[in-house]
C-alpha cells in the first residue's frame, strides 16, 4: 500500500472534524475506510483512542508459533459499526533492520515475543518451572503413568485392548527393559512412546518384539531413530499397520478405524468389526505416506463414506485413472482433499468432471471452481511458521519471521514519491489477524496529521468489520485484499502458506522448456554492412548540439560542434530525458534532427525488458543469470526456488525495481516469503545471485563499460576504450546478517560519499597478478557478450532502428569466480563524471593516454563523425 499525503499549509493544523476530512480526503479515499466511521475515527485518532483491547483477545495456536485474534466482547460487532486504532509497534527503512534491532533496547525481545520466535526460551523456563513441581523422567512418575493405564484395562477385563501415552516421559533404554510392558498388557495394541530418550537398538527392539499384537506405535523423536531401526520394527511386527504416524504395508481395517476416529486411546481394540466400517462417513487419511491405499478401502466396505482427506501422500503405486475409478463408485462421496498436482492429476477442473457428486474439493464449492476456471484451489493451506535454530540470536530470528508480518507504505507528497519504502509490524492486537480469503475485517495504513504537515504525521493502521461478527468468532483479513488471480494471487499466498511445491515446479519446468525453444538469434546469423557515415554539413559548418547534460556542456569543445540553447535550431538533441512523439510535439522538435536514443530502447534498459529479449533472443545464455519478471512469471520462479532447495543447491536472490537506478530497493534475499513480499513495493525483477563473483583483494566488483550505438540494423556498435571499475567497501562475506551492508554487497559508491576510485590500467595489473589471469582474455569475452546483447535487441526488436538515433549506454558487467562475464544491466545515458574526470591508458588498441577532458569529443565524433578514436567497432 502506498498512502500518500498533500502538502499542507501553516493554516492546516487540524481542529475540528471538517478540518480532519479536508486535510486527509485523499488519504481517508485511498484507504477505502466506510464514510460513515468518518466520524468516529477523528474523534479516536484526536483522543488517541486505543480500545481494541477492550474488544478483542490474542490466543495463541499452532503449538504457540503463531497468535490469532478473537472477538471477546460480550456483543456481537456489526458490520461497519466501528473503527479501531492499531499502533505501529515498529518502523524501519529495510537496511536498518537488523541494525535496530540490535540496537534499540528491547525491541528484539518485542518482535520475538509478536513472532513467536522465542518459543524454546519460554519453553526452557517452564519446564524449568515443571521440574521443580514433579520428578519428569522419574522411573517411579512412568510408573504411575503406566499403572493408571493398567487399572483401566483391568476394569474393562485383563484380555481387553491397551492403549498407552507415554509421550515426552523421559524414558531412556533402562527404564524401558524395567517397565516390562509385555507382561503388565498382554494385548497392547498401541504404543506411544514420542519423544523419549530412547537410542539402544537391542534394548529397545527387545522389548517392542515382545509386544507382537502392536498395531500402532510411535517412537518420534527418540535417538534410536538415527540407527536403522525401521526395517527391524517392520520385520518384527507382523501385524503393524501404523509405524511413526505412517501406514505401512499391512495396514488395513484397524488403521483406516484409526483414521475415522473409531479406534483410539478411549475406545482401544484390536480389530475393526465390519459394521462399524459400513457406518464410517468420515476418514482423514492426511499425511500418512500412503503408496497405495489399502485394499479394504472400498464402496462395498464404506458405503457411507461422504468426506475423504488423502493429502499428503505420494500414492505412486496406483495410477490416477484407477483411484478416480475408485472414489466414483462412492456414491455418497461429497467432499475430497488432495494436493493439485498429485495423484489425481494437475487440474480441479478435470477432477470434478471425473467425480460430478463432490459438492467440495479442497473446501471450495465445485461450481465456483468450474465457473472461474481455477485449476488449482486450496482452502486449507499449512501456514509457514518461523523456523531458527536454538543459537540464533533473538534479532536474527526476527528478521527471518518478520516477512510473515510486515506491512509496508510508501510516503509522498505532490512534488515527489519517496523512493524507499517504510515497513512496519503492526502492534500485538494487529499482529495477530490471520488470513481468510473470506475475511471479516478490513485494514489500511493511514497517517494522522494532526498538524497539518507531512512531517509531523503519525502512522497507525486502521481496523473496521466488514462483516458481522460474533463473540468467540475469530477476526481474520485478507493478506492480498483486492489482489485477484490476474496478479498471481495462488502464487503470491506462498509467502504465509506451504503451497503445492509440485505444481510450482512443474511451472518451472514448463517455462524453461519454453526458453529452450528460443534461439531467434543462434540459429540465424546474419552478416551485416556497416551503412552509417558522418552527418557533417557539406558546407563545413558545426552541428549545433542542444543538450541538458552538464558533463556534455563542459566538455564537448571540438570545433565541429556548437552548443545551443534553443532545441528546435539543434542538429543533435543530446539529453536525459525520453523524447517521445508527445516531447517533440511541445517543444517543436522535427523527426529529422538526430536524438542520442532509439525507439523503443526500454528493451534494453529496463531491466524486466532487457531480461525478456534476451531470452527471446538466446534462450537461457550463460551470460544472464536466471532471471524472472515478478509480475508475470512468479509461479517459475517459486518452482525454482524449491528445485534449488531440494537439490541443496545456492539459492541466494537479488530483487531490482524494473526502472530505478543505483540500487534503490534492491534486496539480497534467500528468503522466498521476502522475495514475493517485495513485489509490494513496485514491478521487480528476481534474478539469481551471483553468490561467487571474481573477487579484487577480497571485495565485490563490478565493471562499467560504454556502448556507442550508430545503428541497429544493420548492428553498428562500438565499444569505448574507456571503462572502469566500482569497487565494494567492505570485504565480502555471504554471512547472511551480511545482507543489509549496501557496502559489502553492492559497487554503486560514488552517491552516499565513500567511493574509493581506482584507475582502470592499475586495476588490471593488480587483478592479472591476484589471479593469475590475462585480462585481454576476459576482455574479449565481455567484448563478445556485450555483442550478443545488441544482437538480441536487433533481432527481436528490429523497430528499434531509426535513422536519426545515435545513443550512448552504459553495460554492467560483472565477472564470476571462474572470470566469466554476466550482464547485470543496461543503462540509457550513463553518468560519465569518472570518465571525464580521470586520464586513462587505453589497454587495447592504441594503448595511449586517454584524456579524460576528451571523453565525449571522442563519443561524438564516432556518433556523428564516422570515426574510430579511442573507440573499437563490436
Amino acid at each position: 500500500m502506498s498512502p500518500a499525503a498533500a502538502s499542507a499549509s501553516p493554516d492546516d493544523r487540524i481542529r475540528n472534524y471538517e478540518d480532519f476530512v479536508r486535510v486527509h480526503a485523499y488519504l481517508l479515499a485511498a484507504a477505502g475506510i466506510p464514510p460513515s466511521l468518518h466520524q468516529r475515527l477523528y474523534r479516536k485518532l484526536a483522543d488517541e483512542v486505543f480500545d481494541g483491547g477492550e474488544v478483542f483477545a490474542v490466543e495463541p495456536c499452532e503449538d504457540g508459533r503463531q497468535r490469532r485474534l478473537v472477538l471477546s466482547a460480550d456483543e456481537s460487532l456489526r458490520k461497519e459499526s466501528d473503527v479501531f486504532l492499531v499502533d505501529h509497534a515498529w518502523s524501519f527503512r529495510l537496511p536498518d533492520a537488523l541494525k535496530q534491532l540490535r540496537e534499540v533496547p528491547g525491541l528484539a525481545e518485542r518482535m520475538a515475543a509478536l513472532m513467536c520466535v522465542d518459543l524454546d526460551r519460554r519453553i526452557e523456563t517452564e519446564e524449568a518451572d515443571e521440574k521443580d513441581g514433579h520428578e519428569s523422567g522419574s522411573l517411579e512418575h512412568v510408573l504411575q503413568v503406566v499403572e493408571k493405564e493398567k487399572a483401566r484395562v483391568q476394569e474393562r477385563g485383563r484380555d481387553s485392548a491397551a492403549w498407552l501415552e507415554l509421550e515426552e516421559l523421559g524414558i531412556d533404554d533402562d527404564m524401558l527393559v524395567a517397565l516390562d510392558l509385555s507382561a503388565k498388557f498382554p494385548n497392547l495394541v498401541a504404543l506411544n512412546l514420542w519423544g523419549n530418550k530412547l537410542q539402544d537398538l537391542e534394548k529397545v527392539m527387545q522389548e517392542i518384539r515382545k509386544c507382537a499384537k502392536l498395531k500402532a506405535l510411535w517412537l518420534n523423536e527418540n535417538p534410536v531413530l538415527g540407527k536403522s531401526i525401521d526395517k527391524a520394527i517392520l520385520d518384527g511386527l507382523s501385524g503393524l499397520e501404523i509405524y511413526n504416524s505412517h501406514f505401512t504395508s499391512k495396514a488395513g481395517e484397524w488403521a483406516l478405524g484409526f483414521c475415522a476416529d473409531i479406534v483410539g486411546a478411549d475406545n482401544p481394540c484390536s480389530s475393526v468389526e465390519s459394521t462399524l466400517l459400513g457406518s464410517i462417513e468420515i476418514i482423514d487419511l492426511s499425511d500418512r505416506c500412503i503408496h497405495k491405499l489399502p485394499e479394504v478401502l472400498s464402496p462395498s466396505n464404506f458405503p457411507s463414506l461422504s468426506k475423504l482427506n488423502i493429502r499428503g501422500n505420494p500414492l505412486d503405486q496406483i495410477s490416477g485413472d484407477d483411484l478416480l475409478k475408485l472414489f466414483g463408485g462412492f456414491t455418497k462421496l461429497q467432499e475430497l482433499e488432495v494436493d493439485i498436482p498429485g495423484p489425481l492429476g494437475n487440474s480441479a477442473i478435470s477432477i470434478l468432471e471425473s467425480l460430478p457428486n463432490l459438492s467440495l474439493l479442497n473446501g471450495v464449492d465445485s461450481s465456483s471452481i468450474i465457473e472461474s476456471g481455477k485449476h488449482i484451489v486450496d482452502s486449507a493451506l499449512e501456514p509457514r511458521l518461523p523456523e531458527w535454530s536454538p543459537e540464533e540470536p533473538l534479532a536474527e530470528r526476527v528478521i527471518g519471521a518478520m516477512w510473515l508480518y510486515l506491512m509496508t507504505y510508501r510516503l509522498a507528497d505532490e512534488e515527489k514519491i519517496d523512493e524507499t519504502p517504510v515497513w512496519y509490524v503492526m502492534d500485538e492486537l494487529g499482529s495477530a489477524m490471520r488470513h481468510s480469503d473470506y475475511a471479516n475485517f478490513r485494514i489500511a495504513p493511514f497517517l494522522f496529521m494532526p498538524e497539518g504537515k507531512l512531517d509531523t504525521a503519525i502512522s497507525y493502521t486502521i481496523l473496521w468489520p466488514t462483516h458481522d461478527v460474533h463473540t468467540g468468532e475469530e477476526c481474520t483479513r485478507d493478506f492480498l485484499f483486492g489482489i485477484g488471480e490476474d496478479k498471481q494471487r495462488s502464487a503470491r499466498l506462498t509467502a504465509w502458506f506451504r503451497t503445492p511445491e509440485n505444481y510450482f515446479i512443474q511451472e518451472f519446468r514448463r517455462y524453461q522448456e519454453q526458453l529452450q525453444s528460443n534461439s531467434i538469434c543462434s540459429s540465424t546469423k546474419i552478416e551485416e554492412t556497416p551503412s552509417t557515415k558522418s552527418i557533417r554539413p557539406s558546407d563545413g559548418r558545426a552541428l549545433r548540439v542542444y543538450t541538458d547534460i552538464p558533463h556534455v556542456e563542459e566538455f564537448l569543445t571540438r570545433p565541429e560542434f556548437v552548443l545551443t540553447t534553443d532545441p528546435k535550431e539543434a542538429d543533435i538533441i543530446w539529453v536525459s530525458m525520453q523524447v517521445d512523439s508527445e516531447v517533440k510535439k511541445a517543444v517543436g522538435l522535427t523527426d529529422q534532427q538526430y536524438t542520442n536514443q532509439f525507439p523503443f530502447e526500454a528493451c534494453l534498459v529496463m531491466k524486466h525488458h532487457l531480461a525478456e529479449t534476451i531470452h527471446k533472443a538466446w534462450g537461457s545464455p550463460e551470460w544472464l543469470q536466471p532471471t524472472y519478471n515478478l509480475e508475470t512469471h512468479l509461479s517459475p520462479l517459486i518452482g525454482d526456488y524449491f528445485v534449488r532447495k531440494r537439490d541443496g543447491m545456492d539459492n541466494l536472490w537479488i530483487m531490482k525495481p524494473w526502472n530505478m537506478a543505483r540500487t534503490i530497493d534492491t534486496t539480497v534475499t534467500g528468503d522466498l516469503s521476502a522475495i514475493i513480499r517485495l513485489m509490494e513495493t513496485g514491478p521487480k525483477i528476481c534474478q539469481k545471485y551471483i553468490e561467487r563473483p571474481a573477487l579484487f583483494q577480497g571485495r565485490k566488483f563490478d565493471l562499467r563499460y560504454i556502448v556507442l550505438v550508430r545503428s541497429i540494423r544493420p548492428l553498428e556498435i562500438f565499444l569505448s576504450d574507456v571503462f572502469w571499475v566500482r569497487l565494494a567497501n567492505n570485504q565480502y562475506t555471504l554471512e547472511k546478517t551480511s545482507f543489509f551492508e549496501y557496502e559489502t554487497h553492492f559497487t554503486v559508491m560514488n552517491y552516499i560519499g565513500r567511493m574509493k576510485h581506482m584507475n582502470t590500467p592499475e586495476f588490471v595489473k593488480e587483478f592479472e597478478k591476484e589471479h593469475q589471469v590475462k585480462w585481454l582474455d576476459i576482455h574479449e569475452s565481455i567484448r563478445s557478450t556485450i555483442r550478443c546483447v545488441f544482437e538480441s535487441a536487433a533481432a527481436v526488436h528490429p523497430e528499434m532502428q531509426n535513422p536519426f538515433s545515435r545513443a550512448m549506454y552504459g553495460v554492467d558487467v560483472m565477472l564470476d569466480n571462474r572470470f566469466e562475464p554476466k550482464i547485470l544491466e543496461v543503462t540509457y545515458c550513463p553518468d560519465c563524471g569518472r570518465a571525464c574526470k580521470y586520464d586513462t591508458q587505453a589497454l587495447v588498441g592504441s594503448q595511449g593516454t586517454i584524456r579524460g577532458r576528451d571523453f565525449f569529443n571522442a563519443v561524438f565524433g564516432c556518433l556523428f563523425l564516422d570515426e574510430q578514436t579511442n573507440v573499437s567497432p563490436l
